[in-house]
């Protein structure tokens, strides 16, 4: 997999240190969340601003810009609800720079205006590198038509399963939730084999797990 890491021009920098409060007014989280942001984050950097007067690349209306915020953790392990609360607040693609210590790793979700409502914002689920050393060399950004292109490129370089010929980022998406589907079918078919007793039935269930299989094997 990709680092994931990219020089971001100096023109889009901002460097702006985002106040909890402030996510909170929008997103309304739980006080379970909020105890969450205590514990785990120490402060939420907006660093970069990717947009059409800052990167000279058109906007599009699903990724109007693409914000970059940069996470200094407490601790490694951070809650996806804290990130779904940021994501919530916030009416824009975000991808998430990770920092404890010395390390970091990039997470984002593939995030999307509503089709029906345009106030609202869909989250899909979050990909992620693994941690790395703060000093990993970062890459250049792609040669892309528009901020749309940009943001599939950035999403990609964190989906583990890599994009089939052709294949469009929803159909990506859709296929890696179909796998984790019938991965978790598998497991809990392959469970009720160990547990069958009775030779018949045990036959029956371990065909069905071939077919499981082969149907994972295609989707991949």
């Amino acid at each position: 997999m990709s680092h994931a890491l990219f020089h971001y021009p100096n023109a889009a920098a901002l460097g702006r240190k985002l106040p909890k409060n402030k996510i909170y007014e929008h997103a309304k989280p739980s006080t379970a969340v909020r105890e969450l942001f205590v514990s785990q984050v120490d402060k939420i950097i907006w660093q970069y601003k990717l947009a059409p007067e800052t990167i000279n690349l058109p906007a599009k209306p699903n990724v109007p810009e693409i914000q970059i915020f940069t996470l200094a953790l407490k601790t490694p392990e951070l809650s996806e609800d804290v990130l779904r609360c940021i994501d919530q607040a916030i009416p824009f693609p975000i991808i998430y720079q990770l920092t404890v210590d010395d390390r970091i790793k990039v997470k984002a979700a593939y995030k999307r205006p509503h089709d029906t409502d345009s106030t609202k914002w869909l989250v899909d689920r979050y990909f992620e590198t693994d941690w790395q050393a703060n000093t990993t060399e970062r890459s250049e950004l792609p040669l892309v038509i528009d901020l749309a292109g940009l943001y599939e490129h950035l999403l990609r370089q964190l989906i583990p399963l890599p994009a089939k010929t052709g294949e469009t980022l929803n159909a990506q998406l859709e296929r890696i939730g179909m796998i984790l589907r019938k991965q978790q079918e598998y497991q809990k078919l392959d469970a009720k084999v160990q547990k069958e007793k009775q030779f018949n039935r045990k036959v029956e269930l371990n065909k069905q797990l071939r077919i499981l299989k082969q149907h994972l094997e295609q989707l991949h």
